[in-house]
């Protein structure tokens, strides 16, 4: 225990701040640490909302913390999300989908089997490997993973994990409001102080001169990356070459009286590039990401008009690299969510990378901040690094299209695959992918596996059913017990359906019970 208290410095709020503000929070308190906690977070700086989806890691942080999930919903207009919906990928006219829940968890596999057998028979026996989900009829019929018990409780149908829409302003807002112990400082950054002989951080000069020191800094500024790049320089690595799109053009749909809601986030492929729809509660959070080598914003908007068959209204035009920094953490700084990485959002990558790099900093590495050391930084940015090296190749993957019908989709088929993307699939050619040829380096956390890349592969046809055939043959009883499994969760995931409660209806019943 360090006896002497430190200082730990939030710059930025927003998700990523207070997130990381929560989870640093309840570590050290774990771990007996004499830590004061401070988010510097400008109330002048405006935050826009255009809809931002998660990955199931958000609710495990939710109940993590003991928060209402209920009370969440209500308080930042959240809806489900069960999946991603792939449409015009593959080809235009196909359709696919990525639900988020695992079969493999409730479904114990015959000693000696592949943890994937479920994965591996669906190929075999040509059925879309997504049938087996319990969320792929319930995001067929836009339903929600509850149902009305006769007390008029609510009822979840599985144990699975869901995932959620939302407007990113009201999360950052909901989590500083349930922030205890966390001190708040609302001024702008407008400088640093560094040591002479260190070079680290030691104090953040803040509006009308007035210092705010620090003992460790935590960059949450988002695409300004204010203290990691522009103080400290971090080098970049770009992934533009086979991540293409650069811009995107964001705008909302209002969701009309009585219209059921999606639960889904619609990725939708367009001439040069793709289209989000992300629901909330009460509009669609939309927008057009695109490469901006192959259309203009004026142009841009006139496609979304002209395949929507309605005017938009542009809510800013948004430019960003797509990448990351070589080191996230230099020196007494760390960076973290956009400050650190950014994608383009097709797999909601960034509140997900957000979590887990949290998860990990305060679970492996947190000690007293005056003790890191050069050790520590290199293998926390030699995980992270590889972390989000391995989403740039999940991403491109879906660039694996048959698409070639404009300069855009033949230029990315043709030159913009990464070579570890190439390497993946040629392995995958000749073995089925394994859950055991994604190492764990995480600590355990959740990560890319092969729960979501077969659903992708899958849909985009790039799994071969002789090779699968091949390998369920070797294993009669196992090919035979697959069969009647993935046959039974078929039908009972239907039945379940059918006894779900609409999305809409969902909603309106949680936030009655404010």
């Amino acid at each position: 225990m360090a006896d002497t208290e430190r200082h730990l410095a939030i710059v930025g709020g927003g998700t990523a701040g207070w997130i990381a503000a929560f989870i640093i929070q309840d570590q050290a308190r774990r771990k007996n640490l004499n830590l004061r906690i401070s988010v510097v977070e400008s109330s002048k700086i405006p935050t826009v909302g255009v809809g931002e989806a998660t990955t199931a890691a958000f609710r495990v942080l939710l109940k993590h913390f003991g928060i209402d999930e209920f009370e969440f919903f209500r308080k930042t207009e959240a809806s489900f999300k069960l999946g991603i919906r792939h449409q015009d990928w593959r080809r235009k006219g196909y359709t696919y989908y990525g639900p988020i829940d695992d079969p493999h968890q409730v479904i114990r596999a015959p000693r000696g089997a592949p943890a994937d057998y479920l994965n591996v028979y669906a190929v075999s026996a040509g059925k879309p490997v997504h049938d087996m989900h319990l969320f792929m009829p319930l995001l067929e019929r836009k339903k929600a993973p509850y149902a009305l018990g006769k007390d008029g409780q609510l009822i979840p149908l599985g144990p699975f994990h869901h995932a959620f829409h939302f407007d990113q302003a009201l999360v950052g807002k909901f989590f500083a409001s349930k922030s205890q112990g966390v001190e708040k400082v609302d001024a702008l950054v407008q400088g640093i102080e560094r040591d002479e002989v260190t070079g680290d951080v030691k104090a953040l000069i803040l509006e009308e001169n007035a210092r705010l020191e620090a003992d460790f800094f935590i960059d949450a500024t988002g695409f300004r990356k204010q203290l990691i790049v522009k103080a400290l320089n971090a080098p970049w690595i770009s992934y533009a070459h086979e991540l293409p799109v650069n811009r995107a053009l964001p705008f909302w749909i209002d969701i009309r009286e009585g219209e059921e809601i999606a639960n889904y986030t619609r990725a939708w492929a367009q001439k040069s590039g793709w289209m989000w729809q992300i629901p909330t509660q009460y509009r669609y959070g939309c927008g057009y990401v695109y490469s901006d080598e192959f259309t203009t914003p004026e142009e841009a908007k006139q496609e979304v008009e002209a395949v929507l068959g309605h005017e938009i209204e542009v809510r800013g035009d948004i430019r960003f690299s797509i990448g990351r920094l070589e080191t996230p953490w230099m020196g007494n700084c760390l960076a973290v969510g956009l400050a650190s990485s950014f994608l383009e959002p097709l797999e909601s990558t960034s509140i997900h990378g957000t979590i887990v790099q949290m998860m990990l900093f305060a679970g492996r590495y947190l000690k007293d901040l005056k003790t890191f050391t050069r050790k520590d930084r290199d293998d926390y940015n030699k995980r992270v690094g590889r972390q989000v090296d391995d989403f740039r190749t999940f991403v491109n993957t879906h660039y694996m299209v048959e698409r070639d019908d404009t300069p855009f989709w033949r230029e990315v088929r043709a030159n913009r695959i990464h070579p570890e993307t190439r390497e993946r699939l040629d392995f995958w050619a000749r073995h089925m992918p394994r859950a055991t040829q994604f190492p764990s380096y995480l600590d355990g956390l959740p990560h890319i596996e092969t729960q979501l890349y077969y659903p992708v592969l899958d849909g985009l046809g790039l799994l071969d059913p002789k090779l699968a055939k091949a390998e369920m043959a070797r294993d009669p009883k196992l090919r035979a017990f697959a069969r009647k499994t993935y046959d039974s969760l078929v039908k009972e995931y239907k039945q379940a359906a059918t006894n779900a409660l609409g999305h809409a209806e969902f909603l309106r019943l949680v936030r009655e019970m404010a």
